[in-house]
């Protein structure tokens, strides 16, 4: 049998300190039932200490691994899965690269050489949405599609027959997801449905998006219809999102967010606006409706429309949830095992 080989994985490793969990954080998690021979970094919150982490757990501990698996975003956090790739090269040690952000296009296009370069250093490229494989095709042609998985036993399913005025958002509060519109389009509706009410869950990133939001929904007159809890633990998402029957997506740029298949699993209806790689995952009319970016009386007709118009609810409710079924991570781990020791072994040869 073949060997299976010591990881290091290198990402942002940030739940245990009350951050957000990553995918290679939950990957990391499911291997463990493979192997107990992998090193994680990094948990540092400083961007600096944590790409300084990165860099000196590649070098220091050479010995102890087989084989890197590396996150790769854009903007300034492109500079570290950069460097980590430069000293791979240099350690002799295959890598898969992963990547990641709606955001990553348009800077692969600002820095075509660079990234292109880098994506050329790996072993293998991954990428966890047909929206990046049709997007970074220019920069690397034979990259791998990987999709973002969850564990949908943790997420009950309940078809929405009947949905009541309930919205869910769950999102960190940073412009790049615009929060407010879910405030504005919350104005449009009040007078007709007096018990909508609007919660928002997520960690504010500190750019001022939490408080945008407060004064819109305050010059509103919506305050009282949004709540706002705040981040909660990850294992405690799917019970959260499960007290609503509507999810909103407000985001102006976006990739394939996990907590739009962790509403599909829920069953909730999901009304998104249609940005970056939104319409390679759903489908409008099918499993979600989808409006163009910030546009309040858009999204507002769409969440009237789940809570008017019969069987479109349920129609939407039980197409999402099997489509949230292909990205079980029951179907998605044995495409990892095979590729990690498929790379270990002609890495070996």
């Amino acid at each position: 049998m073949p060997r299976f080989p010591r990881l290091l994985l290198v990402s942002n490793f940030l739940s245990p300190a009350g951050g957000s969990k990553s995918v290679l954080e939950d990957l990391a998690d499911h291997l463990r039932a493979l192997t107990d021979r992998m090193i994680c970094v990094s948990p540092y919150r400083s961007g600096w200490l944590r790409g300084f982490h990165m860099l000196s757990t590649a070098l220091l501990r050479r010995p102890a691994y087989d084989l890197a698996i590396v996150d790769l975003y854009s903007g300034r956090a492109f500079l570290w899965g950069e460097a980590v790739s430069f000293l791979l090269v240099a350690l002799r040690r295959p890598f898969i690269l992963i990547l990641h952000g709606g955001a990553l296009p348009e800077f692969a296009q600002r820095y075509s050489r660079r990234v292109r370069n880098c994506l050329g250093r790996a072993t293998v490229v991954a990428v966890p949405s047909r929206y990046l494989l049709e997007q970074m095709h220019p920069y690397r042609v034979d990259l791998r599609l990987l999709p973002n998985p969850i564990d949908l036993h943790r997420y009950e399913f309940k078809v929405r027959t009947h949905p009541q005025p309930r919205l869910i958002w769950l999102r960190a509060f940073h412009t790049m997801y615009n929060p407010s519109l879910a405030a504005r389009m919350v104005s449009l509706l009040m007078a007709d449905f007096p018990d909508l009410h609007l919660t928002m869950v997520g960690k504010d990133k500190g750019d001022g998006s939490l408080q945008g939001l407060e004064q819109v929904a305050r010059a509103l007159g919506v305050a009282d219809r949004v709540s706002l809890p705040g981040g909660v633990p990850k294992e405690r998402v799917a019970d959260w999102i499960s007290q609503g029957d509507i999810f909103l997506n407000t985001t102006n740029v976006d990739n394939t967010p996990v907590s739009i298949l962790e509403a599909m699993a829920c069953g909730l209806c999901v009304i998104s606006t249609n940005v970056g790689g939104i319409p390679y995952l759903l489908e409008h009319e099918k499993d979600a409706l989808l409006v163009p970016p910030d546009d309040p009386p858009a999204m507002a007709a769409a969440v009237r429309r789940v809570l008017t118009e019969p069987g479109l609810a349920a129609r939407l409710s039980c197409n999402a949830r099997r489509k949230a079924e292909a990205f079980d991570w029951a179907a998605i781990l044995p495409h990892w095992e095979a590729l990690l020791t498929a790379v270990a072994e002609r890495h070996d040869r």
